[in-house]
């Protein structure tokens, strides 16, 4: 029988991987791992009970909220602030930051910025939705409230970032800086179990995942690249294949295993892109860089980007380093006119 190892035994043999490591960090992943098991559960009948739906009101950025979009919001705030390693938390879901009042969460090292539940809308047709993470250390004295410079920090300051994917099966993926690890979720036995160690995303790919119904909105670089994808690609990488759910997690998490490219750029209706920085494309840039791969706005790497509030959106081009290479030399070469 081969070996199995958990995600909680992951955590802390690999542990001393981390600088400074002294515990918090890997109960901060376990309690993580805990809301990951509730809301995989509330997620697994979201067809037999009224969990389903939309609100009625919308977050901060004017998107319809879902009722899931909350229940995972809350479940996830719950979970960080009782183990104390979490100070406070920043939440696509929150209009500001929240921070944790107790003098235990107080002097904590760490702040957790999240996408609660990426996909939601999908929830409905039954379409894998996911949760995205991204862990920082504080700067502002510890014993004091956390300050918004907390949370304004570029990716490349991360000390951990991952997410749950709700799927076939539920996965967990995640990166402490080294390497990118992957454990699948047993529900026998209630436990993560390691089943994609180190993985890596391969230097070049096939799939191209975009919502190509904005593509009279998208900027010239971003429609030739299309058009290369379709016809112009080297025919031993032909036919590349058009593949798009509509949820950032599913699509990356395709592409990480076979090989692609997420493209979100910038259009007409939204010139700053759609996805937001601290709380999707930090994180799955902290992976994909992790993997082997690349993440970019189209001109610079994603973890350079000093972010200067907390909803801040940027055009987000991630995965295989060849295909997102050749992304920015489109967009390079067909230049917006201005």
């Amino acid at each position: 029988m081969p070996d199995i190892r958990t995600l909680g035994e992951f955590i802390v043999e690999k542990q001393n991987d981390f600088p400074h490591a002294s515990g918090e960090l890997s109960s901060l992943l376990g309690s993580i791992k805990l809301a990951a098991k509730i809301v995989n559960r509330e997620i697994n009948k979201a067809g037999l009970v009224d969990i389903t739906g939309a609100v009625g009101s919308e977050n901060v950025q004017g998107e319809e909220q879902q009722k899931l979009d909350l229940y995972a919001n809350d479940k996830f705030k719950a979970a960080l602030e009782a183990r104390d390693q979490v100070c406070g938390v920043a939440s696509e879901e929150e209009d500001e930051a929240v921070a944790f009042n107790k003098e235990l969460n107080r002097n904590a090292k760490y702040v957790v910025l999240m996408d609660p539940l990426d996909g939601s809308s999908n929830i409905d047709v039954n379409v894998s939705v996911g949760t995205i993470f991204s862990i920082y250390r504080r700067i502002s004295p510890k014993g004091t409230p956390p300050t918004q410079e907390d949370f304004l920090q570029p990716g490349h300051r991360q000390v951990a970032a991952g997410y749950v994917i709700y799927g076939s099966s539920t996965m967990l993926v995640y990166t402490t800086g080294n390497g990118i690890h992957g454990f699948t979720y047993d529900p026998s036995l209630g436990v993560f179990c390691l089943s994609h160690e180190n993985m890596r995303i391969p230097e070049n790919g096939s799939i191209y995942s975009i919502n190509e119904g904005n593509y009279i909105r998208f900027p010239e670089g971003v429609k030739k690249y299309i058009k290369y994808c379709q016809e112009d690609a080297p025919e031993d990488n032909r036919p590349y294949t058009s593949r798009y759910i509509g949820s950032l997690v599913s699509d990356f998490h395709r592409n990480l295993l076979k090989g692609g490219i997420y493209l979100y750029p910038s259009t007409a209706a939204h010139p700053n892109g759609k996805l937001r920085l601290l709380y999707e494309c930090n994180p799955m840039a902290f992976l994909i860089e992790q993997a082997g791969g690349l993440a970019s706005d189209g001109e610079n790497r994603i973890m350079d980007i000093k972010p200067t509030e907390l909803h801040q959106r940027v055009p987000f081009f991630v995965g295989s380093t060849k295909m997102v290479r050749q992304v920015e030399d489109f967009l390079k070469e067909y230049p917006e006119q201005q």
